[in-house]
């Protein structure tokens, strides 16, 4: 659970620059509403997402988080830089309603998840794994009150039902905005339990970072830096930080 999703998000970011920037029309963009939800709006009229909903947040802090998003656009509006928005949209049109279907997805993550398929060498990639992914392991293990079962090698090894099960209960007592940050970030990493495990502050956003990239890591010693590869790292490094921050906005 690696490439695939990594590359989706620098497609989507690629795709969104390269279409023509509508221009800005609005002078102010504010946060509307004495309580939740609190809307967004531009000169006094509110923002619709791409499926025509009002855009509003359960928070005042993610609402104003979002505005500044709004109100920092220059000459022209570049949704590729508005990565809260982008969510707030997502977690609108396409989580709020369907959350079983997001709990289900990412429960897929941590089925087949990063951090159960170790190297089958060298020895000193063997001990990197071990010393950023054997502790996450452990602290979901022990969270869940079911272990996950890691392996040497790429061969799928299904993970014991009862364990993506409690998986499943963990995740659903989340809201569409809260599960939508977590679906990124286990997207972004490969790694439903690296993004658990950071929204329970057991693991910092930089450490977090490295631990999805052990491996890429691993390969940048041995053989260098690719500057294309490396620029869609640091999009989806982007990517990952607005999320971090947006789950933290929404439960804040």
């Amino acid at each position: 659970m690696t490439g695939g999703g990594k590359d989706r998000f620098a497609n989507m970011l690629a795709e969104l620059r390269a279409r023509p920037l509508p221009k800005r029309f609005y002078n102010e963009a504010a946060v509307t509403g004495a309580e939740a939800p609190f809307a967004i709006s531009l000169d006094g009229r509110p923002v619709k997402t791409p499926m025509k909903r009002t855009l509003a947040l359960p928070l005042r802090p993610l609402a104003e988080a979002v505005a500044e998003e709004w109100q920092r656009q220059g000459e022209h509006i570049d949704p590729a830089s508005m990565p809260l928005t982008r969510l707030a949209n997502t977690a609108l049109d396409r989580v709020a309603g369907d959350e079983a279907r997001i709990v289900a997805e990412i429960a897929e993550y941590a089925g087949s998840d990063l951090l159960c398929y170790r190297a089958e060498g060298p020895a000193g990639l063997i001990e990197r794994e071990a010393h950023h992914w054997d502790p996450l392991l452990a602290w979901a293990g022990a969270h869940l009150a079911h272990p996950f079962i890691a392996v040497t090698g790429l061969v799928h090894q299904p993970q014991p039902r009862p364990t993506l099960d409690a998986v499943a209960r963990h995740l659903a007592r989340h809201d569409a905005f809260a599960l939508t940050a977590l679906h990124n970030m286990a997207t972004l990493t490969g790694s439903a339990l690296i993004a658990m495990a950071l929204e329970a502050g057991e693991l910092a956003a930089d450490a977090a970072w490295a631990a999805a990239h052990v491996d890429e890591d691993w390969q940048i010693e041995q053989w260098g830096e690719d500057a294309e590869a490396s620029r869609r790292r640091q999009a989806r490094q982007a990517e990952f930080d607005a999320a971090i921050a947006f789950l933290r906005l929404a439960r804040s």
